[in-house]
Formats: structure tokens, C-alpha cells, sequence
């Protein structure tokens, strides 16, 4: 599986006089289109933080790639250079629908990361072979690749496991309710991290990248009723508009995601609630949702208040929550709420 997922490795050092040069990557005839790119950007991001050096794993979307980077960045002491250190940063590039898997499971990659720099970092400092660095980023490439396979096996047994429980459980969801729920918001707000605190499944799901949705499910018990969710992340870029349209249909609740520290992504809202409802064709129904507020835990970015969410959500005849991905902070309660107000609703 993991190599479906993992598209290249890149090593690059900072130049100090023509800036990001990537230096080593495997596979050894990857395009320079894409090589030069992931060297520039995952340097000068750093640029951004005044030259602090990041300690753990950054993950750096490259949107023209439809692809996305998991990045370590590495600080040597070195006297000849104006600072006194050496920077440099490994990349490992992977194919943007399958970025769930490396937010849910980025702590384990930490320590195979970290080792790999270290051991850079001395072949650095004793002037080794651009072979011996290139061997290392390969193997690292490898390592990542065994820790993917591995976690994937894991998830599937433990969902095959849940996926036949006692009889009586059998009998009592033969009883239950399934509702399709689309969750849209525009990109970076945060909806697949949502869904993914929810499901906790980043390896089981169905994406279909050309189409630009993402299709998770998960099971709950609400009070003594058995409730199957299948969750619709509507991919918020312009390109799949036509597209996304067709994937409302059906649809019994919506979920409406906005950014609390990014001002557009909430004046948003109404245009997303707009589309839906136009293309749903709802004309007597109320529409049955939620606004979230996501990334509640950055308390010191925020730009919307509770009143003005309030305010958006009453006029829209939506239910407001706040929610951190994150923390997970009111994520549960959402679906749960919903999946209630459902029942209800059909009753």
C-alpha cells in the first residue's frame, strides 16, 4: 500500500549564496518540476517563522503537484557559514488524498525522522560522500514505508475485528438507520481532520481524486438506536465545483466548516449553505445542520466571535458549535447531535 501512497524523497541544503538547492532524491529521475519546487518551498517556509527552526515534523502542501510534503528540518553546527550552522531539510512528498494518513499517524513517523537527521548530520560533519547521504534518505524512505504497511495492517484487522460483533449487536443494526451526510467548507478549514478525530480511520476510507470527494463511515449507537454515517468530504477548490454539485444529492444533513482564524472562510458559509440548498432543490424542508467553527484551541489567531457565528447560524436555522480538531474538543458531540436530530426528523 505505502507505495501507492509515497511519491519521492528530496534532501535540500539552504546555499548561501543561491539559496534552496535541492541536493539528493530518490527516485533518482525525479523531474526537476517537481524537485526544484519541493527544495524551495519547504526552505524558504522558513522564512515565515524568522528563521526559527522547527523541532518537529511540518507537513507542506504543493497544490500545483497535487501532492504534499512531510518535512524534517535539520540544523548542523557549522563555523564557516554566517550564523554558524548548516540548514538543510528532508521532504518526503506523498499524493495529497492520502494526507489523512500522515496527520493521523505523523508521532509515529517522529523518531525514524529524527534518527535519520542525526545520522545526516554526522555524515555531514565528517564530509561524507553524496552517495552515503543519498543511501540514507533512501533508507529512510524504506522505513517510512515499513511503518505505513504496518499501521495499515493494524487498522484493518482492528476494523474487521468491530466489523462482526456478537449476534445480538447483528440483529439490533439490521434495525438501524443510515444517513448520508456531505460536510463542506472551503480548503484548509479543516474538514478532513474533522471526520478523521470522528472515524479515527485514515487507511479505510474511499477517495476519488479526480473527483475531489472523500467517502468515510462510521457506526454509533444513539440512545438504543444503531446509526451508520457515511460522511461526504466535499472537496472545497473551484476546480470541483461542477463535480461537487452532483455529490449533494441524497444528502440528509450537512455539516458547514469554517476556519475561526481565517475571516474569508467563515463569509463563506452563506455560499456554501446557498449551493447546497439550490442544488439539494430543498423547497418547504428545513435543511438539517451544523456550523463548525474549527480550530477553537488557537485562541490567540482567532478573527470571528461567538456572537457573529451566532448570528450566521440563527439566520441560516443552523446549530453552531465550536470544535477543535486537534483537541477534539465538541467533535463527537456534533455527529452525535446530528445523528439525533436525524432520527428525530424522520420520526
Amino acid at each position: 500500500m505505502s507505495e501507492e501512497i509515497i511519491t519521492a524523497i528530496v534532501y535540500t541544503l539552504l546555499d548561501e549564496k543561491i539559496g534552496p538547492k535541492p541536493f539528493l532524491w530518490d527516485p533518482i529521475d525525479l523531474p526537476d518540476n517537481i524537485s526544484m519546487p519541493v527544495g524551495i518551498k519547504s526552505i524558504t517556509m522558513l522564512s515565515t517563522d524568522q528563521g526559527v527552526i522547527p523541532q518537529s515534523l511540518v507537513i507542506i502542501p504543493f497544490p500545483m503537484l497535487n501532492l504534499k510534503g512531510i518535512t524534517k528540518y535539520i540544523e548542523r553546527a557549522d563555523e564557516s557559514r554566517r550564523g554558524g550552522a548548516a540548514v538543510s531539510s528532508i521532504t518526503l512528498l506523498f499524493k495529497e488524498a492520502y494526507d489523512l494518513i500522515f496527520y493521523k499517524y505523523i508521532d509515529y513517523l517522529e523518531s525514524a525522522f529524527s534518527e535519520s537527521a542525526q545520522k545526516i548530520i554526522d555524515l555531514e560533519n565528517n564530509q561524507a560522500k553524496s552517495d552515503d547521504i543519498y543511501t540514507e534518505i533512501n533508507e529512510l524512505k524504506n522505513r517510512v514505508s515499513e511503518i505505513l504497511d504496518d499501521l495499515s495492517k493494524k487498522e484493518k484487522s482492528i476494523s474487521e475485528l468491530e466489523a462482526f460483533p456478537e449476534d445480538k449487536k447483528i440483529e439490533e443494526r439490521k434495525l438501524g438507520y443510515n444517513y448520508k451526510i456531505i460536510i463542506c467548507g472551503d480548503p484548509s478549514v479543516g474538514k478532513t481532520s474533522t471526520i478523521l478525530r470522528f472515524t479515527d480511520h485514515a487507511f479505510i476510507r474511499t477517495y476519488i481524486p479526480t473527483l475531489g470527494v472523500s467517502i468515510s463511515e462510521k457506526n454509533i449507537k444513539v440512545d438504543n438506536d444503531y446509526v451508520n454515517l457515511i460522511l461526504w468530504d466535499i472537496a472545497g477548490q473551484s476546480k470541483f465545483e461542477i463535480m461537487r454539485r452532483h455529490f449533494y444529492k441524497g444528502s440528509e444533513a450537512v455539516i458547514l466548516i469554517f476556519d475561526l482564524t481565517n475571516l474569508k472562510s467563515f463569509e463563506s458559509i452563506p455560499n456554501w449553505y446557498n449551493d447546497v440548498i439550490k442544488n439539494l432543490k430543498m423547497q418547504n424542508e428545513e435543511l438539517i445542520g451544523f456550523i463548525l467553527g474549527n480550530k477553537e484551541d488557537l485562541l490567540n489567531e482567532r478573527k470571528i466571535s461567538v456572537e457573529q457565528a451566532n448570528e450566521i447560524a440563527k439566520k441560516l436555522n443552523l446549530e453552531y458549535l465550536e470544535t477543535s480538531a486537534l483537541t477534539g474538543k465538541n467533535v463527537e458531540e456534533s455527529f452525535y447531535k446530528l445523528a439525533k436530530a436525524l432520527i428525530k426528523s424522520k420520526q
